[in-house]
């Protein structure tokens, strides 16, 4: 098979793909799938990619350019893992004073009476299972570089009480998001819940936990209870899996549904999570096989080769979030109206980490 991880990240290059508008997650996590591409490869035009994109936004004294704290945006934090790449390959301070800015905004970010990050300081006492990838993910790579041990305990929270607030125990999938104070109209005004599991959100949620029990202490007492709620989540997506094209749907468990359609971003996001899992141990080895026939639905569902001898990556759902100034109303017809289109880096990113792993098989 085709090295897809390299094809795509070319593509990107080629395309002259904008990664540098704003302070984006979404241009972080496609840079990740960029580091993973650099590694496999030893091309160094990978890296020199990544500080070129990077170095668009970190100024030499450590600021960083579309960045304020103040903000309380979880979102905000995701880009402080490639900064920790780029300070571990480089030495340059300029992106540890970055890091260290970046790290401050956890000390005062607003929470949930549990302790559970605020999605946004204009989306209060909300959590969104987006944002446990945005925040915990970098919070434990910190952690692990630079940072107290004891601090695990509060990544653990994050996706411990996130489950326990957001998990439907009839499915074992978890809602897109949770309004503590039940105000939203969004919200159920019982539950305080969405309405709708999202593709995307439980994509960003497999992810973090996959990426944060790497760098997880072995000895910490809640690891296992990390383990445990990465095995229930995966059981949960494989129950809602395409039996026919083995990814998902935008609402994961309304395949059924006129409207409702295989979207890419999310898919990726399970199957990278699901490889990764099995690689590390931290899944059962029996799902290898399942997790390698998910891969090639990626490739075969949403994979085009164009005549210049790209590929593109289509059936992205643009956006979908809660609330808000649109008013976004959680129900499945917001979820199935979204622009959906290709090429956008929140499907670009996964679908290189997806295929980075693939190529660890």
């Amino acid at each position: 098979m085709r090295n897809y991880a390299q094809w795509m990240a070319d593509s990107i290059i080629a395309r002259k793909t904008n990664l540098t508008d704003h302070w984006g997650y979404e241009y972080g996590l496609t840079l990740d799938g960029f580091v993973k591409v650099w590694q496999q490869t030893g091309d160094k035009k990978y890296f020199d990619f990544i500080v070129k994109t990077m170095d668009h936004f970190i100024q030499e004294d450590g600021s960083i350019n579309g960045y304020r704290l103040e903000e309380y945006n979880i979102d905000h934090l995701n880009n402080g893992k490639i900064v920790i790449t780029l300070y571990k390959e480089t030495g340059n301070e300029k992106y540890k004073k970055a890091l260290q800015l970046i790290r401050k905004q956890i000390d005062t970010h607003p929470r949930t009476k549990e302790g559970v990050f605020w999605h946004k300081n204009i989306y209060p006492h909300q959590i969104w299972l987006d944002g446990l990838y945005m925040g915990a993910t970098f919070y434990a790579a910190y952690i692990k570089e630079f940072g107290n041990i004891t601090e695990f305990d509060d990544v653990a929270a994050q996706f411990i009480i996130s489950e326990k607030n957001l998990k439907d125990e009839k499915t074992g999938l978890l809602y897109h998001a949770w309004d503590e104070a039940k105000e939203q109209p969004w919200a159920d005004k019982k539950t305080g819940l969405s309405a709708h599991f999202w593709v995307r959100a439980m994509g960003w949620y497999v992810m973090a936990l996959v990426d944060t029990l790497e760098v997880f202490p072995e000895e910490n007492k809640n690891r296992e209870k990390l383990l445990t709620i990465f095995n229930d989540c995966m059981q949960a997506l494989l129950k809602v899996q395409d039996k026919i094209s083995h990814v998902w749907y935008q609402v994961l468990d309304a395949g059924d549904r006129k409207g409702n359609y295989l979207e890419s971003s999310g898919s990726s996001m399970i199957v990278y999570a699901l490889l990764k899992g099995v690689r590390k141990g931290y899944l059962p080895a029996s799902l290898q096989e399942t997790a390698k026939q998910a891969y090639q639905g990626l490739v075969d569902e949403f994979i085009l080769e164009t005549k210049e001898g790209l590929i593109n990556l289509n059936k992205v759902c643009y956006v979908a979030g809660l609330g808000g100034e649109d008013q976004r109303d959680g129900t499945f017809t917001y979820y199935i109206s979204e622009p959906i289109i290709s090429n956008e880096p929140k499907g670009l990113g996964p679908f290189i980490l997806a295929s980075a792993e693939k190529n660890r098989f």
